[in-house]
């Protein structure tokens, strides 16, 4: 029997930090696992490069079993439009070289910025090889919201348009991981097959929450707050947590854990107005991150408050709900109803309103009666990801 060749695309991977590494890891490792044995995998993705302040060794070429794994060295950015630009073009330069030496069957790439997927529909329209997309956002949706420059603006979302229409219309497969997604690619007529395919709980932190179901917040009569991720101009923390910690003062503080472009906009936010229940941390690799979200009271995720987010899912919704913390969501659309329907022990407020938020958290009655069991068993990246790789290798029949 021949054997079968998958080109694996995703920019972030194993051990840089994110959800896209998270979500991409996870699944190759799954593929693999499950494979034929007529069937091999080549991974192109980067070395850790999602946050300049966190540096972690890793290997430009990798082998086991049926996988090979080439991680493309990135320059150094800080997270800027143009910044992420170049290091994309890096990216796509070497994987264009390099993949002409392999004879593939399917193209997989997973793409929340939209210019992977456009990197595998280059690939896979080359050879007229079958492409699956796993989209984890809407590009053009969202940088027509972050974009304020109206000259750029005009220039640029006709060209991201343009690539959309082709890369979408082209794909055999197209896996959005929020079912809020599905309205706006109902005009690719000619995708052949949608999934909704989520994220999901990773087995390292479902272990974790049933040995912590019992644990008790600590006892400080400040209670923390924590956020923890990608501190960009999606997540507008620099918009609502200065105000929120300000109006909290006392009762309250705010930890806050990562990187990300608008950083330093919180930083200057919090000195300006001499803030001092806000503490800024580098990023921590997942182990050390566990153990603060188990040190915590409460649990924070928050959207900017851009209509491109209201069709969004964060897989940090995921990630935290393991955890028998309350969250707290500053998110509107279809993870406000998400939240409110899945999760217990949750408050969701208006995106940069700090005001409803002060005044839920005021009002809040942790139930200990509840548990999210149900929803952390459904959710199982595992059982996520077992569906997911038989519906890619499908495509090699």
């Amino acid at each position: 029997m021949k054997q079968k060749l998958i080109i694996f695309l995703s920019f972030y991977f194993e051990p840089d930090l994110g959800a896209g590494s998270f979500r991409n890891t996870s699944l190759l490792k799954e593929l693999s696992k499950n494979h034929n044995e007529n069937t091999n995998i080549v991974v192109f993705t980067s070395l850790p490069n999602r946050y300049r302040s966190f540096n972690k060794n890793a290997l430009e070429f990798e082998e086991f079993s049926n996988v090979k794994i080439y991680r493309v060295k990135l320059p150094l950015h800080n997270n800027g439009f143009l910044d992420q630009i170049y290091s994309f073009y890096s990216f796509y330069s070497f994987v264009i070289k390099k993949v002409k030496i392999f004879n593939y069957d399917l193209v997989f790439a997973s793409s929340s910025r939209l210019f992977t997927a456009f990197l595998g529909y280059k690939i896979a329209k080359k050879r007229n090889k079958p492409l699956y997309l796993d989209i984890r956002d809407i590009f053009v949706d969202t940088i027509s919201d972050v974009i304020k420059n109206k000259i750029l603006k005009f220039l640029l979302i006709p060209i991201l348009r343009l690539f959309e229409f082709n890369v979408f219309n082209y794909a055999s497969h197209i896996n959005l991981i929020s079912y809020g997604f599905k309205d706006y690619f109902l005009k690719f007529k000619k995708a052949k097959k949608f999934t909704f395919f989520t994220n999901g709980i990773d087995d390292e932190f479902f272990r974790l929450a049933q040995r912590q179901l019992n644990v008790k917040s600590n006892s400080d009569s400040i209670k923390t707050i924590l956020y923890a991720g990608n501190i960009g101009e999606g997540q507008g923390l620099h918009n609502i947590i200065p105000k929120a910690a300000k109006l909290l003062s006392g009762k309250y503080k705010f930890k806050v854990i990562g990187d990300g472009g608008t950083k330093n906009k919180l930083i200057k936010h919090v000195s300006s107005n001499k803030i001092s229940n806000v503490e800024i941390n580098p990023p921590i690799n997942r182990s050390d991150l566990i153990k603060e979200y188990i040190n915590a009271d409460f649990l924070f995720i928050h959207l900017n408050n851009y209509p491109a987010f209201d069709k969004v899912l964060p897989s940090k919704i995921f990630e935290l709900s393991v955890f028998n913390k309350p969250i707290i969501a500053g998110v509107s659309g279809y993870s406000e109803k998400f939240i409110n329907k899945h999760i217990n022990n949750s408050i969701v407020f208006s995106p940069g309103n700090e005001i409803e938020l002060v005044d839920k958290l005021s009002n809040f009655v942790f139930d200990t009666s509840l548990d999210r069991k149900d929803f952390i068993n459904k959710y199982k990246r595992k059982n996520i990801n077992k569906n997911m790789a038989h519906s890619i290798v499908n495509y090699l029949n």
